[in-house]
């Protein structure tokens, strides 16, 4: 017989006719029992094959085998078998719950696969128990190649426990970090809507009525309202410049344009006839100043110093555009509507726009955010804080102008260009105003200059 014969599976009835087969009891590993298949030459009788099996056949010996409870061993392989299906159940549970992910299933489904494992455990123990190693294998190399091979088994039941522990805590960690994150959002809504409780509630006549003894986080100082005085000037001098720009744009004679302003000036420079301009916008926004009311009417103004300073406090460090849009008719925003249309005429802004539909919207009761309006309202809220500060002091300061033509004082009054001097022909003359660029203030029996542009001089060489 050739090596390729040996190989090829033979047909069932000889396969029967040439072996026999046998049921080997006590086969290691947790194997229920093994089919060894023995090929037997023609003519081989069954006592010649008892002759050789009691020989070294069976690894164990024969009254081994032959003590074994045939029924036992069924009713152990059915429970395997059973075990087995449970598990495989067990299993596909644990695969279902995965789509769609749910954990609680997940879970569920874990401890039904841990359950099954840990009894096929008990029966490979029970089986072990029962039916020892065969004797060709020592009892203690047996005992420890099973814990070894069950330790191994714990080591891999432990690894995964482990990963499944690492990302329970990565997925914690995600919670934990989106949780911060939802903590940061919700505080910066929390100060957004605290800053907008502080500005309604000024805006009303009732919150205006607050205790004697409100405690105020800025000092009320006359630094304070000197600071604030800078800031208005710049704010006047910032607005100027697009207002400048516009008409330009629009093609107006600014010649024309500042002497329209001041008739009678007479400039240094033709640069200098931008303080027409800072002049312009200045008289405007200052007017009405001297009243508690700003030019507002009379039943809306606070009627106590601690009310001025609260609103003072309130817009102070607030974008003002945020504050109109919570609160459009607020005093604040009221003011700002009735400045606007003083500062930029009808004709002046239809030149500007082309139409008249920012000035509607304004009149209307809106606050637009165009470029141009926003640039305004920078200047709208310096003024109204000074105002609101000038009020606050206990006595309040007192406002002063300067008008054209008088005569200059260097006590009560700062120019505005410095490098100038008289001109050829007024030797004998005094310097004049010829425009106030801001007024002056008197705060405490200390005075803060007007600001002024001199009329009739020269630059000096």
């Amino acid at each position: 017989m050739s090596v390729e014969d040996m190989h090829r599976p033979l047909p069932l009835k000889q396969l029967n006719a040439g072996f026999k087969v046998l049921c080997l009891p006590g086969i290691c590993h947790g194997s229920v029992s093994l089919l060894v298949v023995t090929m037997l030459p023609t003519g081989f009788n069954e006592s010649q094959l008892r002759e050789n099996n009691s020989q070294k056949v069976h690894p164990q010996p024969m009254e081994e085998a032959t003590s074994q409870n045939p029924e036992a061993i069924d009713a152990l392989i059915s429970r395997i078998f059973t075990n087995i299906s449970s598990l495989k159940s067990a299993y596909i549970q644990l695969q279902a719950a995965h789509t769609p992910y749910d954990p609680d299933k997940i879970q569920a489904a874990d401890k039904l696969v841990i359950s099954e494992l840990k009894n096929l455990s008990e029966l490979k123990h029970f089986y072990r128990e029962n039916n020892p190693k065969p004797a060709c294998v020592s009892p203690q190399d047996s005992r420890l190649a099973a814990e070894i091979q069950e330790q191994q088994s714990l080591l891999k039941t432990y690894e995964v426990m482990v990963k499944k522990f690492q990302s329970e805590i990565q997925n914690k960690d995600s919670e934990i970090h989106q949780l911060q994150q939802q903590i940061e959002e919700a505080n910066q809504k929390r100060e957004k809507l605290e800053k907008n409780l502080r500005v309604r509630g000024l805006s009303t006549r009732d919150s205006e009525s607050r205790d004697q003894n409100a405690f105020f986080p800025v000092d009320l100082t006359p630094e304070l309202f000197t600071s604030a005085v800078e800031t208005a000037y710049k704010a006047i001098h910032d607005f100027s410049k697009p207002l400048i720009n516009m008409m330009k744009a629009a093609g107006w004679d600014l010649d024309a344009a500042a002497q329209s302003i001041e008739l009678g000036v007479v400039y240094a420079k033709r640069a200098h006839k931008k303080y027409a301009f800072e002049s312009y916008i200045c008289q405007r926004m200052f007017s009405g100043f001297q009243e508690e009311s700003f030019s507002d009417k009379p039943e809306t103004l606070a009627v106590n110093k601690e009310s001025f300073f609260h609103q003072y406090l309130a817009l102070r460090e607030m974008d003002p555009l945020d504050t109109l849009g919570q609160n459009p008719d607020s005093i604040f925003g009221k003011f700002c509507r009735s400045k606007y249309l003083v500062v930029v005429h009808q004709k002046m802004e239809a030149s500007f726009f082309g139409n008249l539909d920012q000035r509607n919207f304004v009149m209307g009761g809106g606050h637009p955010r165009t470029p141009f309006y926003q640039a305004f309202l920078k200047l709208a809220k310096a003024v109204w804080l000074l105002h609101r500060l000038a009020y606050s002091f206990d006595p309040c300061v007192r406002v002063f102008q300067v008008g054209k033509g008088s005569e200059f004082s260097d006590v009560y009054m700062e120019s505005v260009v410095k490098d100038l001097v008289m001109g050829d022909n007024t030797t004998d003359q005094k310097p004049t105003v010829g425009l106030m660029i801001m007024p002056g203030f008197s705060i405490g029996g200390n005075v803060i200059q007007s600001r002024v542009y001199l009329t009739g001089m020269r630059v000096a060489d």
